[in-house]
């Protein structure tokens, strides 16, 4: 064999390893073809939700506490997100409660890094993960563009927000979630799928909508049969964006009320009862 072939082929395989090399340390979603709607949605309108609060919005008595500033022992994978201050930073991986959650009412707090970097998706990216497949996107989407169903608020490639509520990077932001889980038959058909309500900073910017389907970057949303109740999942997406006060509530089901025998009007109601028609003309003239 001659020198040059030699050095030919040493080259070219040195070139194969540092090729593999590279293709194992790009980011995941650079391995994969991304999925898009093809719906052209309109930007949501900039609402300024008012000055964040200093201080965490105080949990209901009878609200079960996942994060209360000392330390994430009710998570998997907790250990390895920072602690510091009475606040939890993302750092290395995505982390899921220990406890299963069906239909709920979610509160948290999140703040995205400051000073911002990055743009688009790279910018304080994180997520919310009811039952570890429905995703609310956090985002730093303070002035910083990118598709608007991937925007913070958005329900990931399904709807973007009514409107931008996001506060400035550094400031403390809240979501309210009340979700109903989907329901499936025996053979695993949905028949109910899930709805989803949320709040940013006080905003409503989802009103009772229908879900899809799971949430995802590389596939449409579909439904796949799944336990009642399934853990909540923070995402790690490389952004150490900063976390507080994760409460949840479980009995957010309305009463049932049992129909008594004594049913209609009362005889000798005064005459100052009540008008159920709301209307004048309903009231006994005097």
């Amino acid at each position: 064999m001659t020198g040059s072939r030699l050095w030919w082929r040493q080259f070219a395989g040195a070139s194969t390893i540092v090729s593999l090399f590279v293709l194992s340390h790009l980011p995941a979603a650079n391995l994969v073809k991304e999925w898009k709607s093809g719906i052209e949605w309109p930007e949501p309108p900039v609402v300024d939700p008012g000055p964040d609060t200093a201080l965490p919005v105080p949990p209901p008595s009878d609200a079960i506490i996942l994060f209360d500033g000392k330390d994430l022992s009710q998570w998997t994978g907790g250990e390895d997100w920072i602690i510091r201050d009475g606040v939890a930073i993302s750092a290395k991986h995505s982390i899921s409660t220990k406890r299963a959650f069906g239909d709920c009412q979610l509160h948290i707090e999140f703040s995205t890094p400051t000073p911002p970097k990055g743009r688009g998706q790279g910018r304080g990216n994180s997520g919310v993960y009811l039952m570890g497949r429905y995703e609310v996107q956090i985002l730093d989407s303070y002035k910083n563009k990118t598709y608007f169903d991937g925007q913070c608020g958005a329900i990931y490639k399904q709807y973007p927000p009514s409107v931008n509520a996001c506060r400035p990077p550094g400031q403390w932001q809240s979501y309210d979630i009340i979700f109903e889980a989907p329901r499936f038959d025996d053979e695993g058909h949905v028949v109910k799928k899930a709805v989803i309500t949320v709040l940013h900073n006080g905003v409503v910017i989802h009103n009772h909508v229908e879900l899809l389907g799971a949430t995802a970057y590389d596939r449409p949303p579909q439904y796949r049969k799944h336990p009642a109740k399934a853990p909540i999942t923070l995402q790690y997406h490389g952004n150490p964006v900063r976390f507080r006060n994760i409460w949840i509530r479980e009995n957010i089901a309305p009463l049932k009320g049992r129909k008594s025998k004594s049913t209609g009007t009362t005889k000798g109601a005064s005459s100052g009862a009540a008008n159920p028609s709301g209307s004048v003309a309903g009231l006994r003239r005097r």
